[in-house]
């Protein structure tokens, strides 16, 4: 028995897929996008070490999902031969689907299916919400168990992809295991070779430096810091389409000496850098697909046991208080940075953060996949009796009547 990951294409997929395969026998893959997708190839096997995991590509053409390509190229027939034969028992081998557009492999599968959505895809700009709307109601319907990552995107497979509530579990994002400390810290630790000119207190941001964050924001609270440096690390190649936005991102770019962006790092290195901030600002903007999705920022810097300050623009993270602080404005956000900076930046919730982050690793999102499809496919599931010990989570509510769940609905940028 081999579970399958289709696909591994993001790191917090590649996380999670290596996670899971300290428990089962795992294969992931990995799409090769092409013009040349119509052409039949056998998908060679990979060993990646930064996550550990086995994994093999497989071609896809381009527009693989929209007819007529998906009809003439016949991709999901031959992905379901190759997972067939990486399966010593296809019947009792799962299949994790990342993206709706795998609803044909889904259908096909002789195994058990799970969908483990991270997005709202139909969020996303270039995306055709109604096609995105069938592929999901496909593979809620083929799924033994439906794993969202939030409770927005929860309440979107009900409300608009008809999903049979009884079947979904909430997994959120998470964190390396080792990036756990083995007690709480009671202050920040060195400050990696490419910051260590910077005087302290440092203010940072990490991750990808796109157009989900407020850079107006960002940019007055700068400018109204002079006391503080500020860290911005991750890449910053992605368009920022709002002029406005665009031009505050820039303008902090420009800025010399206490202000310093350091590119993209490997996955594996933020934790040194989360580690060495005296505070931790997520700074999102309200707008699809962010809002409805899980914060992968928040959980990094959960396990690095700094204070966080976070804006309203991820709804996961307005439940997250006392762990973070939310702020509205670019003076809340000084005036919370000031009262850090009067307490020693530190706010007394640094063993809470680190208590709370042992619930919150890739570890412990695996076994929770694991477990969710246990309950919903009984009889020849082969895996472990012992899993990670994690908190009970509370499924999303079943067997309610159908006019109880909330209606989904869009955010709209701020």
């Amino acid at each position: 028995m081999t579970w399958h990951v289709l696909d591994i294409g993001s790191i917090w997929i590649k996380e999670f897929t290596s996670a899971l395969g300290e428990f089962v026998p795992v294969m992931g893959w990995l799409p090769i996008i092409s013009w040349t997708g119509f052409i039949q190839r056998e998908g060679g096997e990979k060993r990646l070490t930064d996550p550990p995991l086995t994994c093999r590509t497989f071609s896809l053409p381009r527009g693989y999902h929209r007819f007529p390509v998906s009809l003439l190229s016949n991709w999901s027939r031959r992905q379901i031969e190759q997972m067939r034969q990486c399966s010593d028992n296809a019947k009792n081998s799962p299949l994790i689907c990342t993206t709706p557009f795998y609803a044909p492999v889904a259908e096909m599968w002789p195994g058990p299916v799970v969908y483990y959505q991270t997005d709202l895809t139909f969020g996303y700009v270039g995306m055709n919400p109604r096609q995105v709307r069938a592929f999901d109601r496909r593979l809620c319907r083929v799924a033994a168990a439906v794993c969202p990552n939030s409770k927005r995107v929860a309440d979107y497979m009900v409300s608009e992809a008809q999903c049979d509530p009884s079947k979904i579990d909430i997994v959120p994002n998470a964190t390396r295991e080792s990036n756990l400390f083995q007690y709480a810290p009671k202050s920040p630790a060195s400050v990696p070779d490419d910051l260590r000119d910077l005087p302290r207190p440092i203010i940072g941001v990490i991750g990808n430096l796109a157009a989900n964050l407020n850079w107006r924001l960002l940019l007055r609270a700068v400018e109204q810091t002079p006391q503080y440096s500020w860290a911005f690390i991750g890449p910053t190649g992605m368009e920022v389409p709002e002029a406005a936005q665009r031009e505050a991102r820039e303008k902090l770019m420009r800025w010399k000496g206490r202000v310093r962006f350091t590119g993209g790092k490997p996955y594996g290195l933020l934790q040194d850098y989360a580690r060495a901030l005296d505070v931790a600002v997520l700074p999102y903007r309200r707008k699809e697909p962010t809002f409805s999705g899980s914060s992968t920022r928040f959980y990094e810097h959960l396990s690095a046991c700094r204070p966080m300050i976070a804006t309203r623009g991820f709804e996961e993270l307005l439940h997250k208080e006392p762990l973070l602080r939310l702020v509205d404005t670019p003076e809340q956000l000084v005036a919370e940075l000031d009262d850090l900076a009067r307490h020693g930046f530190s706010d007394g919730l640094e063993e809470a953060r680190w208590r709370a982050s042992r619930q919150g690793t890739w570890q412990v999102r695996a076994a929770m996949v694991i477990t969710a499809l246990k309950r919903r496919w009984p009889g020849a599931l082969h895996v472990p009796e012992q899993l990670p010990g994690f908190d009970p989570h509370t499924p999303y509510p079943s067997g309610l009547p159908w006019e109880k769940f909330p209606k989904f609905e869009l955010v709209t940028p701020d």
